[in-house]
């Protein structure tokens, strides 16, 4: 089931009516059974995987509290981690590893027949797994108290509005909402509204229109002319940020009619001038939960300026691995590696030789115009369908922006039309550093801008049901 269907109306429409009438606990049994029901939707066969990650961490959370002796509480968390990423080992990258040792051995004349298996991937394993082990670790490093109460603690885990594509919530935020009765206040509720009205907009006006030119330059066979690329790519950048943020906007604002708050997941991604900064802004719950369960106990910047890249290089390359089986997905994690790197090496130098950069207007629009062909680059490279495509692409690129007859009518006006009204929205929540401001406008100028939106999805949007990028991952 996704956001953008008729089916979730109807189904929001019918669980929120009985959630509203229903007193605490009854309603957390209430929006248990609903949130299964959401996920059986798509699968149903994948609801015991989902159940049985959620006995699994509920007990080892309690049996790690409940233990002092340290080989205990270890085992115990080795329990929980080897089912929680064997899972995940298994449904997301059985297929990818199995066809490169075909692909190495097949040359030798090594038959390897044995392991040809087409294994389909739960929608939102990567999500609920990195949930529930961050709950147990945090259990360990007593950091939070096991949650002593089923139905809460598996509500944690399967709430549908975050359930298949995040954000990645941490047990010491969500659990004490869910634990404790709800009052849903006047400001909830309308900025409720208006996230998943934007969020809407966000997915059925901007992303799922670029969709159409972003498939038409990276098709099978394509070839776009240096110009059709950087403009596909632009245009992707605003998709995947339409599509995800869009997705977390309905996702926040379901919640906040709950009476339950998400955490932000991306603010002014492309406004930020460094690689640093943009991962403190894009896709936060997966940025910080890779800070604080790979980055720091690898180490994180202690230890000298060589494990610090080195730090920075798994963990990126690791986070690519987690968007997809692919090899465009690892080198994507290693090209969002070196860029933390090279930046952060850069800045190293400057402090050592007493360097201070003086920040002026033109200097820092100089430095997010980089930052932007930087971020873009890497979106070509997590877009491709291939190695070969990258390669392919960028030699088109960097050979001539050379434009052909389909570049305006196909690409870029339909980029104009789309991103445009999206991107002023945009800069005008940066420029007030408010995700509100548009409520919160003057009451003409607001429903002006109300109107706008409707009739411009009304009109142009895309309510074809298409699935969100991230519900691949």
């Amino acid at each position: 089931m996704v956001f953008n269907s008729l089916h979730f109306v109807a189904f929001f429409l019918v669980v929120y009516a009985i959630y509203r009438a229903l007193p605490h606990r009854p309603q957390n049994v209430w929006v248990l059974a609903a949130s299964y029901y959401f996920y059986a939707a798509w699968d149903w066969r994948f609801l015991g995987l989902l159940i049985g990650s959620t006995v699994v961490d509920y007990f080892c959370g309690l049996y790690i509290a409940r233990q002092q002796a340290a080989p205990r509480r270890r085992a115990a968390l080795l329990v929980s981690l080897t089912f929680n990423l064997g899972a995940l080992g298994f449904f997301k990258y059985f297929n990818f590893f199995a066809a490169n040792l075909h692909g190495l051995f097949g040359p030798l004349g090594w038959q390897l027949d044995f392991i040809t298996v087409e294994v389909l991937l739960p929608i939102g394993i990567s999500f609920y797994t990195f949930m529930t082990i961050s709950y147990v670790v945090d259990v360990y490093r007593r950091e939070v108290e096991p949650c002593r109460n089923f139905i809460d603690f598996a509500v944690f885990v399967a709430y549908f509005p975050h359930l298949v594509a995040g954000p990645i919530l941490r047990a010491s935020m969500l659990i004490p909402q869910i634990a404790r009765p709800r009052t849903i206040t006047r400001l909830q509720a309308a900025e409720g509204f208006w996230l998943i009205a934007f969020g809407y907009f966000q997915k059925v006006f901007v992303a799922d229109n670029l969709s159409h030119v972003v498939d038409q330059a990276f098709r099978a066979g394509g070839t776009p002319t240096g110009l059709e690329v950087v403009l596909a790519t632009y245009a992707f950048a605003f998709q995947i940020l339409g599509d995800f943020a869009g997705y977390s906007n309905i996702a926040r604002g379901t919640s906040k009619l709950m009476g339950i708050e998400l955490n932000i997941n991306f603010l002014y991604p492309y406004f930020v001038l460094t690689p640093q900064a943009f991962w403190r802004h894009w896709h936060i719950s997966l940025s910080t939960w890779l800070r604080d369960y790979l980055y720091i106990p690898l180490g994180g910047s202690r230890g000298g300026a060589g494990r610090t890249y080195r730090n920075l290089m798994i963990t990126m390359a690791l986070g690519g691995l987690w968007h997809g089986a692919a090899w465009t997905f690892v080198l994507w994690g290693v090209y969002q590696g070196l860029a933390l790197v090279i930046y952060r090496a850069i800045g190293d130098s400057a402090a050592r030789a007493g360097v201070v950069f003086r920040q002026t207007a033109l200097s820092r629009a100089a430095l997010g115009v980089l930052m932007i062909h930087v971020t873009c680059y890497g979106w070509l490279i997590f877009r491709a369908r291939s190695v070969s495509q990258i390669a392919d692409f960028s030699s088109r690129v960097f050979g001539g922006l050379t434009a052909g007859p389909e570049t305006w009518p196909v690409y870029g006006w339909p980029l104009l039309a789309f991103a445009g009204p999206f991107l002023a929205l945009h800069i005008y929540e940066y420029v007030r550093q408010d995700l509100y401001a548009v409520p919160k406008l003057p009451p003409f100028v607001r429903y002006m801008a109300y109107a706008a939106m409707f009739y411009l999805m009304l009109l142009f949007g895309d309510f074809g049901g298409t699935q969100f990028i991230y519900f691949q991952f």
